[in-house]
């Protein structure tokens, strides 16, 4: 009889057993790289611990530096491939086993009727042979069906028992040590970092205003702010109140430049330096400019005392 080892599914099975582990130690590989890189990085800044610390309550703690959903899909498919191998190894075990036992009865004796031949699916499922249908017969006969008294599959009967366990640690977790958000707590926390990006944003997007996308600010904060640099710096040629002195009012529908939005960022951005009047953009931020800007354009039609009388075309909005 051949050797067991010339079986093609004994080799197939080896293969994939080398295969997977492999897999296995790649995957470990992959862990603690995972972990040395998270052991290396350094601190972040106060916002992004402070949203960290929010963002933790969404999921199970990190474990090894690695987020909790990363670690369990991990030790997920390591855990499925080790269960495959050792599925593997002891078909191996059962298939030489019953090569053995089948040389040594055939050696015995020619003559012996051969046992039917129960499969590994046959014995993982614990299905009977049909030779014992009888005795599991419950008596029930619906057009020909008859109910039989089967055992559950282990397979089932363990999925089953899988999902009581987690069902319980579900109900631990949520309701009673309450280690993990509720759906509406973790919407606030998710509305929480989702205000935190949004801020970040907007620090990043206020300084990239041009002349071309400048917009007129109406909120009180900008308003003011840009009211305090020009009582600093712009009143010495427009006067405190925009009622002009060296350079033109301010307050009437007349400009020398344009009176829109955009053209009064670009004066302020670029100056008139033949006219007296420099570029701001090296001393102030494009969004300290629309501020500036907007400003002026709400001192239209405020008629301070002894304005300068109008200079250049009318403008209407």
């Amino acid at each position: 009889m051949a050797q067991s080892t010339d079986n093609p599914f004994v080799i197939f099975m080896l293969i994939i057993i080398i295969i997977l582990g492999i897999a296995i130690t790649l995957l470990a590989n992959v862990v603690l790289g995972a972990a040395q890189f998270r052991a290396e990085r350094p601190d972040p800044d106060e916002d992004k611990r402070t949203i960290a610390k929010a963002g933790a309550a969404l999921a199970l703690p990190t474990v090894n530096g690695i987020s909790d959903t990363a670690f369990y899909l991990l030790v997920s498919v390591v855990a499925l491939e080790v269960f495959i191998i050792m599925a593997l190894l002891y078909n191996l075990r059962v298939i030489i086993g019953r090569q053995k036992a089948a040389a040594d009865k055939a050696t015995a004796t020619e003559a012996a009727p051969a046992k039917p031949r129960i499969s590994w699916w046959d014995r993982f499922n614990h299905f009977k042979p049909i030779t014992q249908e009888a005795d599991l017969d419950l008596g029930h006969d619906y057009d020909g069906i008859r109910e039989l008294d089967n055992r559950l599959p282990p397979w089932w009967l363990y999925g089953f028992y899988c999902t009581v366990i987690f069902a319980g640690v579900y109900l631990w977790r949520y309701h009673i040590s309450h280690t993990a958000p509720l759906p509406l707590e973790e919407y606030r926390i998710a509305v929480l970092h989702a205000e935190h990006e949004k801020a970040e944003y907007l620090k990043k997007a206020a300084n990239n205003i041009d002349e071309n996308s400048v917009k007129l600010l109406t909120a009180p904060s900008d308003l003011a702010a840009g009211k305090a640099v020009f009582e600093t710096t712009c009143f010495a040629c427009h006067g405190k109140n925009g009622e002009g002195g060296v350079g033109p009012n301010l307050t009437d529908e007349y400009w020398l430049h344009g009176g829109s939005i955009s053209d009064v960022f670009k004066t302020i951005k670029y100056g008139w330096p033949d006219k007296g009047m420099k570029s701001w953009k090296d001393d102030y931020s494009p969004s300290q400019i629309a501020q500036i800007a907007s400003y002026v354009k709400s001192l239209a039609g405020t008629h301070p005392a002894n304005p300068k009388p109008p200079q250049g075309t009318e403008y209407k909005q």
